[in-house]
């Protein structure tokens, strides 16, 4: 058969509005509005890339994409574009122990955090293994101090991804993952019990030795290179190995930690797992390169700034006669899509902008891609198989061992062409029981012989959008329908929801080949149709012919009993799948699609929604409102100064998620009359400031945040304390008296609840929460008040004068180099060293 002459009854389903919106605000550039105005642009740009015979190649890529071949959202979205966005859909970050400096070879957290953020900018995801960071408590020599822990930096990631845009048209994603012998991995499991970490999908790193401690109810220490603090080791703390090696900060029992694990992802589908010996034994490059991470959609487990360099083949273009007895899968014509979708895959590498050289460097060094498929749900209806049932497994498999050896093939043909990858070491790379070294003998002579191009080449990634978009709703990646007809919730520029109405392809076609009366076949099984274990099978099929990984939710209703839930992950570990993750709706993450006829789910942000801290109010209240009123003192050049602040509060009703609200909101903020020096009356504008915020439904996080940024001309403000390595207090310091004045409301407002410690606004949930087990809340700040009054007992500080750079830990003036380190004389914080 001709690839020319592939065509299905598709082609005359008319689009679907989502799909056509979705495609237009998503993928169309410029005067584009069709799928056929993104293919040319596609097919040009990676063609371009290409020394010679471009027209050709420019035909056969429109070809392959008019085929079935979808390209990555970023390849669809940029390609072509005059833009410094990067066509690489995903990245994985390093970040280290240190806060700046390099760790072998990982960079500290906050030039980790400035590299994701430039990462994002340009349009990448990202993973992080944040394991490298010590425990909570455990010693810093250097500032002799107490370290806050991987989760209190992942906030610090949370927030950064919040706030950067994602090459113009969308926020970042982020994959969080810690290892299960972290000392801090109760922390990390329960990190979005109530809601938190709302940037970042989270997964357990999970060994074999862990797994084998479930199995047979062993223990399993909680260890890490860095030193415990004083009251760990006070606890029983320990170092293995007689003064060197890591420390083993407790023991617990790993069934015990599996339980934390089950329970929470099955309460609100977090964290997912990775089974991180199995990806690095499966490794066709474990002889170059360690992988402790992934990507936020877990189908790419990478190295240090390692890609995601995606695709996918729509598989229903490759049924021939669907829903008949005599229906088919076309295979050979599906295998030259495969060989075109490698050689325009490969070219995106040299396409792209890179965000960072480190990740360019990777990629040339390996040339990792990742082609997969998507659609197979509905193809498997079409071919009258039903997704939970042994012959339909047996026929995913055969699909994926097509891809993976016609794949290997146009490697290996690229490799002859082009030359094979830098760090290409044949011996090595079909040895140590790799994926590569179970090859069919026929590619591994060919491999021997010419080499291979691409390092890795096979990933199955989720594909919602674009599957939506280029493929008329086509099932997701390995994933079986939701529903044949489903309303999903799209987030409107305006920020308003609107509600579409979308129906499967399969399930269109059917009724338009065979009739609206027509009954469904009994291949018509939908996610929530059959169990978890049938779900995880269809993995378990396909993952031997996949050389990196598959992306897999496990879709349950909410009422899947916990029993037949628990053991999902165990069996997973045994069926040497790389990794899983789960989804029952649940209060915390609610649910994106609701289906029709049925009742309806917990909607996330769903259009009835009335979020209480966004409510408007005219004017105050009528009546009494709650307060709260600080007396504030703080040092100036010009001497000591005081004021009274005062915050009034109201409670506030709203519907989150679909569940009733009430929160304690702050609408009033002011300092009484009569202090009229000029640095007061802006404190007094900008009091009248907040108060307008905070009735008109603004963010009092933002505003609080602006006025300590506010910089003035008279020196430094002192006001308030921060806690010295040493356990004693030293003096805080700020820019202006509105900065001094933003902090002291940003702690009455943390010590309210209302904000937490750094000034990051607490989430609805938790506030209400808070407010249902405490109707009435300590008033006053007298804690930090009295610190305020023993420091203000003291003479004024020649910190008043500029005499160093200021300190990013207490505001002073004061950073100074000190034996090769920046010290800060007045807290004893410790910069960069070098």
């Amino acid at each position: 058969m001709n690839l020319n002459d592939l065509s299905l009854p598709a082609a005359t389903l008319e689009p679907q509005s989502i799909s056509v919106d979705v495609l237009r605000e998503k993928y169309c550039k410029g005067d584009e509005s069709t799928i056929d105005d993104v293919n040319a642009r596609v097919a040009n740009a990676l063609a371009n890339v290409e020394p010679d015979h471009r027209q050709e190649r420019r035909s056969e890529f429109l070809r392959a994409l008019q085929q079935g071949f979808l390209p990555a959202g970023r390849i669809q979205s940029a390609a072509g574009m005059d833009l410094a966005a990067t066509l690489i859909n995903c990245f994985v970050q390093p970040v280290g122990d240190s806060i700046a400096q390099t760790d072998d070879g990982h960079p500290g957290i906050y030039t980790a955090l400035t590299e994701s953020a430039e990462t994002m900018r340009r349009g990448g995801g990202v993973g992080y293994d944040f394991s490298r960071i010590r425990p909570r408590g455990a010693w810093v020599g250097s500032t002799r101090s107490h370290a806050s822990g991987p989760v209190s930096y992942m906030q610090i990631f949370d927030r950064s991804c919040e706030t950067v845009e994602s090459a113009g048209a969308r926020r970042g994603a982020q994959m969080g993952v810690l290892r299960c012998d972290h000392p801090d991995i109760e922390e990390f499991i329960h990190a979005k019990d109530t809601g938190g970490l709302k940037n970042f999908n989270l997964s357990v790193a999970l060994t074999d030795a862990f797994m084998q401690a479930v199995v047979n109810d062993g223990d399993i220490d909680l260890k890490h290179i860095a030193q415990p603090g004083a009251s760990q080791v006070a606890a029983g703390a320990y170092q293995l190995y007689a003064g060197q090696g890591p420390w083993v900060y407790r023991t617990v029992k790993a069934r015990v930690l599996w339980d934390q694990i089950m329970r929470s992802t099955y309460d609100h589908a977090e964290p997912g797992v990775l089974f991180i010996d199995t990806i690095n034994r499966d490794n066709n490059l474990s002889y170059c390169e360690t992988i402790e991470a992934c990507n936020p959609c877990s189908e790419q487990s990478l190295p240090a700034y390692g890609c995601c360099c995606l695709g996918s083949i729509d598989l229903t273009r490759f049924v021939l006669d669907p829903f008949e007895p005599n229906a088919r899968f076309e295979e050979d014509a599906f295998a030259r899509v495969v060989d075109t979708a490698v050689r325009m895959l490969d070219n995106v590498l040299d396409a792209t902008v890179w965000p960072l050289p480190q990740q360019r460097q990777q990629a040339m060094d390996k040339r990792r891609v990742g082609l997969g498929f998507t659609g197979l749900g509905d193809a498997l209806v079409m071919l009258g198989l039903r997704y939970d049932t042994p012959e339909a497994r047996g026929q995913a498999r055969r699909i994926a061992e097509l891809m993976r050896n016609a794949a290997y093939q146009a490697s290996i043909e690229l490799a002859r062409e082009r030359g094979p990858f830098p760090l290409f070491d044949a011996e090595l790379y079909l040895s140590r029981g790799t994926f590569a070294s179970r090859l069919p003998e026929h590619l591994r002579e060919q491999i021997r012989q010419h080499g291979i191009r691409n390092s890795h080449l096979l990933s199955i990634a989720p594909t919602g959008t674009i599957s939506l978009a280029f493929a008329d709703n086509v099932s997701n990646g390995i994933e079986p329908a939701f529903s044949w007809q489903y309303t999903r919730k799209k987030r409107m520029p305006d920020g308003s929801i609107r509600e579409y109405a979308v129906e499967d392809h399969a399930w269109r076609l059917y009724r338009r080949l065979k009739g609206e009366a027509a009954p469904l076949t009994p291949a018509f099984v939908t996610a929530l149709e059959m169990s978890a274990m049938d779900h995880e099978a269809m993995v378990a099929a396909v993952a031997p012919c996949i050389d990196t990984a598959i992306s897999k939710t496990v879709n349950v209703p909410a009422d899947y009993p916990y029993e037949q839930f628990k053991d999902l992950y165990l069996w997973a570990w045994k069926a040497e799948i790389k990794g899983l993750a789960t989804f029952r709706p649940n209060e915390v993450t609610g649910s994106v699609l609701s289906v029709e006829g049925a009742p309806t789910p917990l909607l996330a942000r769903s259009a009835q929604d009335d979020d209480p801290l966004r409510k408007q109010f005219d004017s105050r209240p009528e009546g009494d409102l709650e307060g709260v009123t600080s007396k504030v003192e703080y040092h100036t050049s010009e001497g000591k100064k005081s004021v009274y602040l005062t915050i009034n509060f109201m409670r506030v009703a709203g519907i989150v998620n679909g569940r009733q609200v009430v929160i304690e909101r702050p609408v009033e903020f002011f300092m009484p009359a009569g202090q009229r020096d000029e640095g007061q009356q802006w404190i007094a504008s900008n009091m009248r400031m907040l108060s307008m915020v905070g009735r008109s439904g603004g963010s009092i996080e933002k505003a609080l945040k602006n006025m300590r940024e506010v910089v003035w001309d008279k020196g430094p403000v002192q006001c308030g304390s921060v806690e010295r390595g040493d356990g004693r207090m030293a003096k805080r310091w700020h820019d202006s008296e509105v900065a001094a004045i933003g902090y002291w409301l940003q702690q009455m407002l943390a010590k309210r609840g209302f904000l937490d410690a750094e000034g990051v606004q607490v989430p609805v949930i938790e506030l209400s929460a808070r407010l249902s087990r405490q109707l009435e809340l300590q008033l006053g700040f007298e804690g930090d008040a009295v610190s305020a009054e023993s420091l203000a007992s003291q003479p004024a500080s020649s910190s008043f004068v500029t005499r160093g750079r200021q300190c990013p830990e207490c505001g002073a003036r004061a950073l100074q180099r000190v034996d090769g380190c920046e010290r800060c004389s007045e807290c004893n914080h410790v910069g960069s060293c070098g």
